[in-house]
């Protein structure tokens, strides 16, 4: 698939890396990235989002926080000098019902924090490939809180830095279902 030129470069050259640089995030972009997840909108502006974060300038905590991710991903999201996981809030705090759109909204706003991200040169890989028991078992998550994804954020590094089997998946196609595929009008 060749990249639409009819979106913003931002979103157009976005993609999720494996390779990462270990330089570090100026901390002003880093307050920048923050900013952008404020921003985001939910509903009932609720901000169920919250994230734990470790930079790779704290290295027992980017060890611990890595730790949280399955192996396959600690492979490669180890050299990332940020990593975070996001943590949905389930309930509404005006009424302490469930919020059934506190994932949707962690989602926007993570995406907020990648298209900041990509504005400061910056790349983005969120994965789903995390272990929600020890993340609530080492940063005391209260059961009100669902940990949902990771996210690994840096400059990018060089291919040949991951193992073999990685390399070719890096270099790989960004294929994407035809836009047909996924908008249907008055229909499914």
């Amino acid at each position: 698939m060749t990249q639409p030129t009819n979106i913003h470069p931002l979103l157009a050259e976005r993609w999720s890396p494996l390779a990462f640089s270990a330089k570090p995030i100026p901390p002003d972009v880093l307050s920048s990235l923050m900013a952008a997840a404020q921003w985001a909108p939910s509903s009932f502006n609720e901000q169920p989002w919250r994230y734990i974060y470790a930079t790779i300038d704290d290295a027992a905590a980017h060890a611990q926080l890595l730790s949280c991710l399955v192996p396959g991903n600690q492979a490669w999201a180890a050299a990332a000098p940020f990593l975070a996981i996001s943590v949905a809030h389930n309930n509404f705090t005006a009424n302490g019902q469930p919020n059934p759109y506190s994932w949707h909204d962690v989602g926007q706003a993570t995406m907020s924090i990648v298209v900041e991200a990509m504005h400061h040169g910056i790349l983005a890989h969120q994965m789903g490939g995390i272990l929600p028991e020890r993340i609530r078992e080492l940063y005391s998550i209260p059961a009100n809180f669902t940990p949902i994804a990771g996210l690994a954020l840096g400059y990018y590094g060089e291919r040949t830095q991951l193992p073999e089997s990685m390399q070719a998946r890096e270099a790989g196609p960004r294929p994407r279902r035809a836009v047909d595929e996924t908008f249907f009008p008055n229909r499914f």
